[in-house]
């Protein structure tokens, strides 16, 4: 056994912080821009509908599905600092694009997917992240250093709405730099600050970022990815076989916990714009609030659940998280009678939103032939008529909107840095690259499942059966819980190496 010397350890967590920045930076990549996309699509390509802006939300899960893998088995044979600058550096170039979308003249949504599906292929580094803090933390840092972890990922996911906010007073039209071909507004703007960030990220790696590894016992070994003799080492403590039940499960549940999170990130925005007539500004500045206080939330909650999982233990923690994001859709299910306001350009019931004090009181077949006056320039609002389920559907009231919120920003966190500490734990200490990137690849199948599937549901069926479903879904992740409760036991564990 090699002792572990004050100068490694200080190194060893140097790296980790690293890491912890890089998921923060992965993380700050998708949110920044998640509340303007359908604002930003619908100016530059008229032509994008609601249901293809699922398909941009999901196209950076895509990108992230395949890359994980793919990075993950390279960080299992060679040094890590190689996946993690090369695809950093792919989702600089990508915020690049993202900021030229507007140039060609035709096709531009194309050019947006295209655009967040590299991004996404960059985050892939995420499947590198973890299996090296899995690799380089004892079985008793490990929790401690997966919240962390989702800790600055949701610090990403904060900031990320933060800086978009910041950047509407920069306005829709903003600066143009004509001998650049860019527009600086508060859509390109915060793509371009991502990819300052993504710069910095990767003079860090070189910097500072070095190889270590240490067992369950947190006894110093040679890293594989550094110096090859290090095999000998790593196979003494990885005599047994993974319990692949337990890692299948842990799989599907994750992919569950991302895919309502994914739901609830990408409705959103068009919801908020039908239930309550906000225009595409409003929208986005409201939402990036409120998924700020969210973030803020989650911070919180990811420090105390590093206390509470050393009384109680992760799984009965996840429980309790999946049992509170239940709660929280059930609260999103359309309760009361009163139904959304229909935009006055397509009226076609009563529900006459944000009309003058005159047309009020003219009646609503007259208000259907009148024209707007020529200097009109007031951007329509409310539910469109064109999705039926508007003329029959009850609004959710904003509390309850507010209500969703909070409850599935408790739950989120608690089953995210839960599912990925039992998951480490489970796999124990063979290298972890590839089984990290099934991991991750699963969570960015349900991100691509999930806007595609709320888009749809929501645009055709609308709120009650999209949210109905959701809940479904998360009952059925409770049982498969309670089925493959007693096999979520660490590696070590498992093999009697050490006690629970």
């Amino acid at each position: 056994d090699v002792v572990e010397t004050h100068e490694h350890y200080k190194s060893r967590w140097r790296s980790i912080w690293i890491m912890y920045l890089t998921m923060f930076l992965s993380s700050v990549g998708f949110s920044i821009v998640i509340m303007s996309v359908w604002p930003y699509l619908q100016k530059i390509d008229p032509t994008a509908d609601a249901s293809f802006l699922g398909w941009i939300i999901a196209s950076y899960s895509i990108g992230q599905m395949v890359a994980s893998p793919l990075f993950g088995l390279w960080s299992n044979y060679r040094p890590r600092r190689e996946p993690l600058v090369i695809s950093t550096a792919i989702s600089v170039a990508a915020n690049c694009l993202y900021a030229y979308v507007h140039v060609p003249h035709s096709h531009n949504k194309y050019y947006m997917l295209t655009a967040r599906a590299l991004v996404g292929f960059g985050a892939g580094n995420v499947a590198v992240v973890r299996s090296y803090i899995a690799g380089a933390t004892s079985l008793t840092e490990r929790t401690s250093a997966m919240a962390n972890t989702s800790a600055c990922q949701a610090v990403g996911f904060i900031l990320g709405p933060v800086f978009q906010t910041c950047f509407t007073l920069i306005g829709e039209e903003g600066v143009t730099w004509k001998f650049l071909c860019l527009q600086l507004n508060m859509y390109t703007t915060p793509v371009l600050f991502g990819a300052l960030l993504g710069v910095i990220n990767i003079i860090l790696i070189f910097a500072i970022f070095r190889e270590h590894r240490v067992d369950d016992m947190g006894r110093q070994c040679k890293s594989i990815n550094s110096d090859g003799e290090g095999n000998a080492v790593l196979d003494q403590n990885t005599e047994g076989s993974v319990d692949h039940v337990a890692v299948v499960a842990l799989n599907i549940l994750f992919f569950v916990i991302l895919f309502v999170f994914a739901v609830f990130e990408t409705i959103a925005t068009p919801l908020t714009m039908d239930m309550y007539s906000w225009t595409r500004k409003e929208a986005v500045f409201y939402n990036g609030i409120i998924l700020s206080v969210i973030g803020i939330e989650s911070v919180i909650v990811f420090m105390v659940v590093k206390t509470l999982s050393k009384k109680t233990g992760e799984r009965a923690i996840l429980h309790a998280g999946l049992l509170i994001v239940l709660v929280g859709f059930f609260i999103l299910l359309p309760w009361g009678k009163k139904l959304p306001n229909i935009q006055w350009q397509e009226i076609k019931n009563n529900s006459i939103p944000r009309t003058a004090p005159t047309e009020m009181l003219m009646p609503f077949w007259s208000l259907q032939e009148m024209q707007l006056p020529s200097n009109h320039t007031a951007e329509p609002v409310g539910c469109p008529v064109t999705q039926s389920w508007c003329l029959n559907t009850p609004m959710i009231y904003l509390a309850q909107y507010i209500s969703s919120d909070v409850l599935i920003g408790l739950g989120y966190p608690v089953c995210n840095v839960m599912s990925y500490t039992l998951y480490s734990k489970v796999l124990g200490p063979k290298p972890q690259g590839v089984y990290m990137g099934w991991l991750t690849a699963s969570g960015s199948g349900a991100r691509i499942l999930g806007p595609v599937f709320v888009s749809q549901i929501y645009t055709h069926l609308g709120p009650r059966w999209a949210f109905s479903l959701i809940c479904g879904v998360v009952v059925a992740s409770l049982l498969l819980l309670e089925i493959v409760y007693k096999r979520l036991i660490a590696f070590s564990v498992r093999y009697g190496r050490m006690q629970e």
